[in-house]
C-alpha cells in the first residue's frame, strides 16, 4: 500500500471518528446548543486544523503547508456565507433550537460526500483540460459581482424546484415530530418539516460547492490538499453557525468583503499563466479583506447605514 493510500485512508478514518464522537457521545442527548459550548467545538476544528498544517509542513515542506493554510482560510471565511443562510432557514421553517445540531450533522455529512465528488471531478478535469481553469476563473468573477448585489432575504425556500418535486413523490407533515425526519401516521409514510430543512440546506451547499471549490484550485491544484482544508472548513462550520448565529447580521459589510474576495480569485486563476500570483499574497490579501469587513461592519452598524439613505 502506497504511503499516498495510506494518508487518504488515515484522514478519512479520523473524521469518521470525530464525526461518529460527535453525535454519538457529546450530542447523544438532543438540546439546545449553547454559544459557550459552540465556541469550544469551533476552537476544537481550528486547533486540530492548525495541528494537521504542522503535519503538512513536516510532511510536505513549507509550500504545500502555505497551501493548505490559505485553502483552509479561503473555504472557512467563503463558508460564512452558508450561515447567513442557515439562519434565514431555521428561522424561516421555524425549527426549534434543539433540533437544530441534528440538521446541520447530516446536513454537513452530506456535504462532505457532495464535495469530494466535486473535488476529485475538479481535479480530474484540470489535469485533462488545462483551459478550465478559465471557466473556473471567469465563474468566480461573475459570482462576485452577483454575491455583491444579492439580498439574503431575497431567498424564498418554498419556491426551491428540489423541495416542491420531494413533496410531490412524498406528504409532508405540518408540524414536527421531535427530532425525527420521517414518520408513519396511519400507515402512512410521512416526511416531517425537519426532513425539508435538511433537503434546503444540502441544496444550499451544493450550490454554494460550485462557488468554494473552484476558488481552493487557484491555491493549490494538488487534490489531497484541496480535500483536507476543505473538510476542515466544512466541519467547523456547525459550531461556527451556532457561535455566529445571533450577531452574524451585524457584520454586514462582509457579504462584499466575500465578494472581492471571489473576484481576485477569479483573477488570479484568469491571468495565472501570465502572472502566477504567490500564494502567500493571496493568504495576505484573504486576511486583510476579511479583517476590514469585520472592522467595517463594527464602526459604521447597518442601523448608521441606513439612517443616512
Amino acid at each position: 500500500m502506497s504511503y499516498e493510500l495510506i494518508l487518504w485512508i488515515s484522514f478519512n478514518a479520523f473524521i469518521l471518528i470525530m464525526l461518529a464522537l460527535d453525535l454519538g457521545v457529546f450530542q447523544r442527548k438532543i438540546h439546545a446548543v449553547t454559544v459557550k459550548e459552540a465556541l469550544i467545538w469551533s476552537a476544537v476544528w481550528i486547533v486540530l486544523a492548525l495541528a494537521f498544517n504542522v503535519f503538512v509542513y513536516y510532511d510536505f515542506g513549507k509550500q504545500k503547508a502555505i497551501e493548505f493554510l490559505t485553502g483552509y482560510i479561503l473555504e472557512k471565511s467563503l463558508s460564512v456565507d452558508n450561515i447567513f443562510v442557515f439562519v434565514l432557514l431555521f428561522s424561516y421553517f421555524k425549527v426549534p433550537s434543539e433540533y437544530q445540531h441534528k440538521v446541520l450533522f447530516w446536513g454537513v455529512l452530506g456535504a462532505l460526500i457532495l464535495r469530494a465528488i466535486l473535488i476529485a471531478v475538479g481535479a480530474l478535469m484540470i489535469a485533462k483540460f488545462h483551459w478550465i481553469i478559465y471557466v473556473f476563473g471567469a465563474f468566480l468573477v461573475f459570482t462576485g459581482f452577483r454575491m455583491a448585489k444579492q439580498n439574503d432575504e431575497d431567498i424564498h425556500p418554498e419556491d426551491n424546484f428540489l423541495i416542491r418535486f420531494f413533496k410531490k413523490i412524498i406528504p409532508v407533515t405540518n408540524e414536527y415530530h421531535d427530532e425525527k425526519f420521517f414518520v408513519k401516521l396511519d400507515g402512512k409514510k410521512f416526511a416531517t418539516p425537519l426532513f425539508i430543512v435538511l433537503l434546503a440546506i444540502e441544496f444550499t451547499d451544493l450550490v454554494f460547492a460550485f462557488d468554494s471549490i473552484p476558488a481552493i484550485f487557484a491555491v493549490t491544484s494538488d487534490p489531497f490538499i484541496v480535500y483536507t482544508s476543505n473538510i476542515f472548513a466544512i466541519l467547523g462550520l456547525r459550531s461556527l453557525y451556532f457561535a455566529l448565529a445571533g450577531v452574524i447580521h451585524k457584520f454586514h459589510f462582509l457579504k462584499i468583503g466575500l465578494s472581492m474576495i471571489l473576484i481576485f480569485i477569479g483573477m488570479k486563476m484568469l491571468i495565472m499563466d501570465l502572472y502566477k500570483i504567490p500564494t502567500t499574497y493571496s493568504l495576505g490579501v484573504i486576511a486583510i479583506v476579511l479583517a476590514a469587513s469585520v472592522i467595517l461592519s463594527i464602526l459604521k452598524p447597518k442601523h448608521e447605514e441606513e439612517s443616512e439613505l
